[in-house]
């Protein structure tokens, strides 16, 4: 019996064990005592959850997919199972020794003290058994994995938590040989799928993807952009270049892997995370400062915030007037082919290639308007280089990705814009075509955002450019007496356009409110908000005080400097050629400088992936303040821009008929097809129509401003009382407080046409 249950305790089935412990008969048979049975049931118990560990650790090390998973059933056998083992030849050899702690008088082992021996093992090979079933499941992913065992080492238990903490080890251990090859050489795994960086799809615009949930809960995610941004910059084609190249590459690397693997662990997130941003300003300020400087930044996102934040209001005016006289000349088309086909209004849809030729018109306009300005004709020419115009397919546009300022429900909201469709009454964007490495900068989810506000932006400067262009028909605000204006003919004219003056008096009245809306909302979203967030971060990221506020900046943002902004006045006067490229040495001495002046002011980050953590927060805090997010205003905005699109048709059908009327009633010009005082009454009829749709969306529009005032949670949120975020600590930028719903609605209720008892209104 002995030796049957010191082989069983080492791993081999013992029927004679299993007999005594599941058949009643057999014990009473046998002998065995109530208690013995008690402790031969311990034992079996013992046996059995060894055999079976044996069995399914040596499964997973074999088999599971999870690399982290192979390491920890590994350890598992070669540590713990051995140990096991390594401790029934022990108590084996103390009783051929006759060891008295175990053998007694006329050599007699009792039950009691030889398993004694093993009562410290039960509740551990219990734990590495449901330790071995969750590493079973089929979903079991490394993460989850160390996240369990870090949530063990808690358990109050110090057997279990002296095990749990030898296979943390073990884990970690594995996990970090895999971010060592990713952070320092750009390579994935070859073996297993658990690591948190995959390939993206062959239909992605990414070349790499972060997977969230495949991180260990000690990594922040910040952390996880780190490490993700350097393994994507050391498969950079250029960066290879240069690596393989050997000049200037990633030195150090062997200090930088011992760095690593001389963490503590368990891994501490702070230590861990510090460890990924030296290793990330390492890379930056031996190889990417060659390929990609700061200067080069700069100059492309000034282009973005020109060309698609409207900031040269030229070409906006332009591109839209350019769209215009494109559907005009389709619609003419289509007029004149109706009398020989009755499937002719399906040549008004624009194509591709017209869109693209509105775009190459439009520089060409601004190309006859540039003057003698060669800073600004460099600029216009990168712009005609990279930047496209082309209608949306609904399937073409990859998903843009979740920020810390944007989650799914924004992203969803952004990507169902209904804005894009005013240009050419069909959906249209402008895009870039970033240049290599500037990827590294700005992602295609950034360059998509850009997009939505472009035509956001874009759908309200071209409505207000319409309507104003109404006040350029002349004709229709103005009569001219004849000369000598006596006869009959003059006063037929001078009643004539009375009456017409009389009848459009309500449709100038609904225009001119609605360009005051239009007016009022553009300058707080162009000044207040784009022009505000704008000379902040453009300030952080020169590192330059902005020498003067813009008019449209509160005094109070004016007044204030913004956090990472550096005041020596000697950095604006340094080579503009001059890299900026944060400098270990450089920034030492800086901060030594300032600490001895008593002031001490950090220098502001200018890595790549510092630039772009700061760039994603101020495009989400634009894309807020904009209230790009906030269907409750943008649906009533749209439905207000379509009447209006609607309005100016009119009119303008309006003033064809009265010049025909003035045709044929002065000068004899007869059109038997057509019947002008009918369409006449059709279209003011019409007309009265819209201009009642008009009034009503402009009080809708204002009504949503009060609705979203009265917000407390968005209130806070545009104040920037919410934006410290993901990576805000890091790179050092904080949005400006800019701006306010409450500014714009002083402006709107200073105009007298908003309120409900108004006449106009009526």
């Amino acid at each position: 019996m002995l030796h049957e249950i010191l082989l069983s305790l080492s791993g081999h089935p013992s029927p004679l064990l299993l007999r005594a412990d599941g058949d009643e008969r057999a014990h009473h048979a046998a002998g065995i005592t109530p208690p013995e049975r008690q402790l031969i049931a311990s034992a079996a118990h013992l046996s059995d959850l060894h055999i079976k560990l044996i069995a399914d650790t040596a499964q997973i090390a074999a088999q599971h997919p999870s690399v982290i998973c192979r390491a920890v059933a590994t350890g598992i056998r070669s540590v713990h199972l051995s140990a096991f083992q390594r401790k029934v030849l022990e108590v084996e050899e103390s009783i051929l020794k006759d060891d008295p702690d175990l053998v007694g008088a006329y050599n007699i082992v009792p039950l009691t003290a030889l398993m004694a021996e093993f009562k410290g093992w039960t509740r551990r090979m219990e734990w590495l058994w449901e330790l071995v079933r969750f590493m079973s499941q089929e979903k079991c992913q490394g993460s989850q994995l160390m996240n369990r065992l870090r949530e063990d080492l808690l358990s109050g238990y110090p057997d279990i938590a002296e095990t749990a903490m030898a296979l943390v080890t073990i884990a970690e251990t594995a996990w970090l040989k895999q971010v060592s090859a990713w952070v320092l050489y750009g390579r994935l795994p070859n073996v297993g799928r658990d690591f948190f960086v995959r390939k993206a799809e062959e239909d992605s615009d990414e070349d790499y993807i972060c997977i969230p949930e495949l991180l260990p809960s000690f990594v922040a995610p910040s952390t996880a952009s780190s490490m993700l941004f350097i393994g994507k910059s050391l498969n950079h084609k250029q960066v290879r270049v240069i690596l393989q190249s050997g000049l200037r590459g990633f030195s150090h690397v062997s200090e930088k892997l011992k760095q690593l693997a001389n963490l503590q662990l368990p891994l501490d997130s702070v230590n861990f995370s510090r460890a990924i941003t030296d290793i990330r300003l390492s890379l930056a300020e031996d190889t990417l400062q060659k390929i990609l400087p700061l200067s080069r930044v700069v100059s492309i996102l000034q282009l973005l915030r020109d060309f698609f934040l409207v900031g040269r209001g030229e070409f906006a005016m332009a591109l839209t007037q350019e769209a215009d006289e494109k559907i005009r000349n389709r619609w003419r088309r289509a007029e004149n082919l109706a009398y020989e086909h009755q499937d002719s209004l399906k040549n008004v849809a624009v194509k591709d290639g017209e869109v693209a030729a509105v775009l190459a018109r439009t520089w060409a306009v601004l190309a006859s308007m540039q003057g003698q300005h060669a800073e600004e004709d460099e600029q216009l020419e990168l712009a005609r280089d990279i930047l496209r115009l082309h209608l949306v397919k609904p399937t073409s546009a990859p998903p843009m990705v979740v920020s810390s300022r944007l989650d799914r429900n924004a992203l969803n909201i952004l990507a169902a814009s209904p804005f894009r469709d005013l240009l050419f009454s069909a959906p249209a964007s402008l895009t870039i075509q970033l240049p290599t490495p500037l990827d590294m900068v700005l992602s295609t989810s950034d360059l998509q955002l850009y997009s939505c506000i472009n035509a956001y932006l874009l759908a309200m400067r071209r409505a207000h450019l319409r309507l104003t262009d109404l006040w350029k028909i002349t004709s229709l605000r103005r009569h001219h007496p004849a000369v000598g204006g006596a006869d009959e003919q003059a006063v037929l004219l001078r009643q004539r356009w009375s009456a017409r003056s009389l009848s459009m008096r309500s449709t100038w009245t609904t225009a001119s409110a609605a360009i005051f809306l239009l007016g009022e909302t553009e300058a707080y979203l162009q000044t207040e908000v784009v022009a505000g967030l704008w000379e902040g971060f453009h300030s952080w990221l020169t590192g330059q005080q902005p020498h003067d506020a813009h008019p449209g900046v509160s005094l109070a943002r004016a007044s204030r400097p913004e956090p990472g902004m550096v005041a020596n006045e000697e950095e604006g006067h340094e080579d503009e050629d001059e890299d900026l490229w944060l400098s270990g040495d450089a920034s030492a001495n800086h901060g030594a400088a300032d600490a001895s002046d008593g002031n001490p002011k950090p220098q502001p980050p200018h890595d790549p992936q510092s630039l772009s953590t700061a760039h994603t927060l101020y495009l989400g805090t634009l894309i807020h303040r904009l209230l790009l997010t906030q269907p409750s205003f943008t649906n009533p905005l749209y439905a207000l821009l379509v009447h209006i699109d609607h309005l100016v048709t009119h009119v303008h059908r309006l003033h064809s008929i009265f010049t025909s009327i003035d045709l044929e009633m002065d000068a004899g010009v007869v059109d038997a097809f057509v019947d002008l005082e009918r369409e006449e009454r059709e279209v003011k009829a019409m007309l009265r129509v819209v201009e009642g749709k008009v009034k009503r969306g402009i009080e809708e529009v204002v009504e949503a401003l009060r609705v979203l005032e009265s917000d407390m949670t968005f209130m806070a949120e545009c104040e920037g009382e919410d934006v410290q975020r993901d990576g805000v600590e890091t790179v050092g930028y904080t949005p400006a407080r800019v701006g306010g719903v409450n500014r714009l609605l002083m402006k709107l209720d200073f105009g007298t046409w908003f309120g409900p008892g108004n006449e106009w209104s009526r």
